[in-house]
């Protein structure tokens, strides 16, 4: 049985379903559990000493954080929230996670190096670069979508090149930053709901729009149902919540022929919804693992690496022809260079602290902490990417 703890949750809002579902699940299990207002704290910094006050009082002692940080408030929260992590508090998603997933364009970014299914998306600002633009993910109809929009606001289906063109010059003649998005055909009016919390898919429902609305979000009328999902889109939902840092998430995905399409990642997700769909407790399963892993704060590599001179951790890839294909990696003399692999990614499959009798193959990515001297010739030089077939027949550009 896990040990009682003392939860705060960050949220403006102590009487909304959410919070007052997480307040009951943690008193349920005999946890101590405050909603603390992230707008009525203050950030104090001193050499070696950080710490809150909230509401001009010193903060007691709280074991873990979970934060329910509203989109208007982003900056201010995160900034709460990065305090927390600095006093050693573990934080169920971490200021870095919020922040990237709260920006459209950071979070597909991110994701956009990984073998994650995204739709095709495009961010221009030069209203001569929009027809261009448009042709790249396929040509109209095309999704416009506010960077910062939630629940469905600033989403706009645009049937012809023309009428997305007018749009976008409209948003960003009043100072709105846009993307550009594939339409996917075949999932349109759906998506999906993946609720993530630490490694798993806890929860899962399918909305449907109604009528003339392509949106399916509930706020806009949308119609759900539970789903169970199959493993492709679990282990998806699960990485791109993983991938941008967040341990509790609501992942949406797009049902696209060739496999799930992540399309948004929310660090804050509602209950009311999907509790109500699935019948879940997933209240419960927050703070069962939030009391789980309440020991395991957030390590920041960067802050506690700048102490070990000439030690870091990177990624060595075994390419085809390497001499340690074939080998374990306990022959493969790398313990020798002082380098410990950390995790042995193969594919999709991520292998933590493998062990020493492991067979290395081609194509596995090894993410190693050591001598940074020893992996700088382990590393192959970059290589420019090979241009996309559809852009090779585009002329160079000054």
């Amino acid at each position: 049985m896990s040990e009682k703890m003392k939860l705060a949750i960050l949220s403006c809002s102590p009487k909304c379903y959410s919070s007052r579902r997480l307040i009951e699940a943690a008193e349920n299990r005999g946890h101590e559990v405050k909603v603390l207002n992230t707008l009525k704290f203050g950030i104090d910094l001193r050499q070696e000493n950080p710490d809150l006050y909230y509401r001009s009082k010193l903060l007691s002692q709280y074991d873990s954080v979970l934060p329910r940080i509203g989109a208007s408030i982003t900056y201010f929260g995160t900034a709460v929230l990065r305090q927390f992590e600095q006093m050693d508090v573990f934080c169920a998603n971490t200021a870095a996670g919020v922040t990237n997933s709260r920006d459209k364009l950071r979070s597909l970014q991110i994701l956009s190096r990984h073998k994650i299914g995204i739709p095709e998306t495009t961010f221009v600002r030069d209203r001569k670069d929009v027809l261009g633009a448009i042709e790249r993910v396929g040509g109209a109809p095309v999704i416009i979508k506010l960077l910062e929009g939630t629940q469905g606001v600033g989403v706009v289906l645009a049937e012809s090149a023309k009428v997305a063109e007018a749009i976008i010059e409209t948003l960003q003649s009043a100072k709105q930053n846009v993307l550009i998005q594939k339409f996917v055909a075949e999932s349109k009016g759906r998506d999906v709901r993946a609720f993530v919390v630490g490694d798993r898919v806890v929860a899962a429902m399918r909305r449907v729009a109604q009528g003339q609305e392509f949106r399916s979000n509930v706020h806009r009328g949308g119609v759900t149902e539970a789903i169970e999902l199959d493993e492709s889109y679990r282990e998806t939902a699960v990485r791109a919540a993983q991938i941008m840092g967040l341990r509790v998430a609501g992942v949406d995905m797009l049902e696209g022929k060739d496999g799930p399409q992540v399309m948004e990642i929310n660090s804050s997700p509602g209950l009311e919804g999907i509790e109500t769909c699935t019948q879940l407790d997933i209240a419960g399963s927050i703070v069962d693992f939030i009391s789980a892993q309440v020991n395991f704060s957030e390590i920041d590599l960067r802050q506690r690496l700048t102490v070990s001179r000439g030690y870091g951790v990177t990624e060595i890839h075994i390419p085809d022809g390497s001499e340690f294909i074939g080998r374990t990696i306990g022959d493969s003399g790398l313990r020798d260079r002082d380098i410990n692999i950390l995790t042995l990614n193969r594919g999709t499959t991520v292998i933590p602290n493998p062990r020493t009798d492991r067979q290395l193959e081609s194509g596995d990515r090894l993410l190693c902490f050591g001598k940074l001297e020893g992996m700088r010739a382990m590393i192959p030089e970059k290589t420019r990417r090979k241009l996309r077939p559809k852009m090779q027949d585009l002329p160079p550009q000054e």
